[in-house]
This record gives C-alpha cells, structure tokens and sequence, in this order.
C-alpha cells in the first residue's frame, strides 16, 4: 500500500452543526468565536449569546485559510453572511492570523468561559488537552480563570502525541479509548510520554509479543498519569470539566478519573468547540459594552 492509500488513522470526523430553533434573522447581536488550534479549529457563531452554528475541522497548513474554512463551514446551510457578525474574536495557537478576528483573547481564558457555558456554572477545574500542550485551569462561578498551569515542552500527554500512536498502530483514534480496555490485565503504563521514545518502546513491545490493544491500554496509561500529575499541582476543586479532543478518549478519560476518585461532568455539546465559544461570548459581552463594529 502506497503512503497516498494509507487510511488516515490519526484524523478525528469533522463536524459542523445549527440550531433549527433559531432564526438569526431575529437576533440582536451575532458573534463569532474561532479557535485555531495546532491540530483542529472550530468556528462557533452565537446569537444573543446562544449557540447558533459551529464547526470543528483539521487545522491546515495556513493559519488565515484554516479559520476561513472553519468559519465557512459552520455557517454552510444557513443564509447567514459573513457581514452579519458584530464582532469576531480568535482564540487558540494561531489566533493572531484570524483574518476577521476584532480581537485575540488567549484560548486559557475562552477554555474557562466555554466551560462555564457547555457543562454549566458549577464548573471550577477545567482540563483541556489541546494538540500541542495541557493546561489545567481554574475558574470562579462567572467562568473567569483564577489560576492555570501548562505543560507544553513537547507533545508527550497531547492530542498530537495520541494521534501519532494512532497512526503507529493502524487504529482509528475514534477506537482508540474503547481498545485500550479491551484487555485480560492492565498492563504497566510505557515508561515515557515522550512521543519518540514511546513509539520506540511500543514497537519493542510489539516485537516481544505484546498485542496492539496491550500496547493502547500501556500509552493511555501513561498519559493519564502525565496528566494527573499536572492538575494535582494545581488542586483540583469539585466540579471537574474536560475540553478538547481528549474527552472522547475514554481510555485516558477514565484512568485519569480513577486517580483523581471523581466523575467528570457531562454535557452534550463537542468538547472540543470549548475554546471558540467562550471567544463569542467575550465578543457578545463587548459588543453589550458598545465595543462592535457598529458601536
């Protein structure tokens, strides 16, 4: 098979989705919030301060035509034009090349305040495991942060790091969390995160025997305890919420939640949308303030 044929195991669906509920016709103020993440942007428009639109797709090469690809997707099916929008704001690692950005707030406080909003005021301790780092984050009722720390020094306990062990292993990531427990007994967690040394380590383990699903229940193993040992410093304070791809691996999710001796919060939406709408919400906040492009 020929490296154009391989199947893409490390790519998460992408997705775009509108509320049938409301007319936008009917809003007052209109916002956009998108988030440009080193791995996967999303695009979310909000009316009002309710979520009307969004969209969650792969980053490309170019951090301009990958938000105007998010933000067009989000918006396909609905008549709404760009020019609608009050205000935009971007977020996320390439959120200074949002070409109809007004604005740039970090994605650590839009994370917090997209929180807030998809799993509820109760939220205090985020985690959120983007592409390229982690960042474990504290917020008060209103969703503002208090205190956060991040581990970004290389892409060990990172989406990017599991995606690589995706690929490596030929199992869709989508798979990944539910194979990792399809196991007689839990195996030791790899000796390193680290992406090099890990894929080393997993094809020695393969090599003596070990089988794939082994090999995914050792890496989750390992990454929920870099992850732990992170928001352990921080202190964890109850209720606990998770952004990001990372949510939908419960093969890191529910080892993480066995150390901590919690259950985290639930919620319908895409975790991974967290960033973008707590970016359209700073925006509705701003253009209430008389900050829009027509105020």
């Amino acid at each position: 098979m020929s490296e154009e044929d391989k199947p893409e195991y490390w790519r998460w669906t992408e997705s775009n989705w509108r509320n049938p509920d409301i007319r936008w016709e009917d809003a007052k103020i209109v916002t956009a919030g998108i988030d440009v993440g080193s791995v996967s942007s999303q695009a979310v428009v909000m009316t009002d301060g309710q979520v009307y639109a969004y969209s969650n797709m792969r980053t490309g090469s170019d951090s301009p035509e990958s938000a105007m690809n998010a933000l067009n997707f989000g918006l396909e099916g609905t008549d709404m034009p760009e020019s609608r929008i009050d205000y935009c704001i971007g977020t996320g690692y390439g959120r200074v090349n949002v070409p109809m950005a007004d604005r740039t707030i970090t994605e650590i406080a839009c994370h917090a305040r997209g929180a807030h909003f998809i799993y509820g005021p109760g939220v205090r301790t985020v985690l959120d495991v983007g592409g390229q780092d982690c960042k474990a984050i504290r917020c008060d009722e209103k969703g503002k942060v208090v205190n956060f720390l991040m581990n970004d020094k290389c892409a060990a306990g990172t989406g990017r790091g599991m995606e690589v062990f995706a690929d490596l292993l030929s199992v869709p990531i989508t798979d990944v969390g539910q194979r990792s427990f399809q196991v007689e007994d839990e195996p030791e967690p790899v000796s390193s995160t680290c992406v090099v040394y890990a894929k080393t380590e997993a094809t020695g383990l393969l090599r003596k025997g070990w089988g794939v699903n082994e090999v995914l229940a050792a890496y989750c193993s390992a990454m929920s305890e870099r992850i732990f040992s992170l928001i352990d410093r921080i202190g964890i304070e109850k209720e606990f919420a998770i952004t990001g791809g990372l949510a939908k691996n419960r093969g890191v999710v529910d080892r993480l939640m066995k150390e901590i001796g919690l259950a985290p919060m639930k919620t319908d939406w895409d975790t991974q949308i967290a960033g973008a709408v707590g970016a359209a919400l700073f925006g509705y906040v701003l253009v209430q303030k008389g900050k829009g492009r027509k105020g």
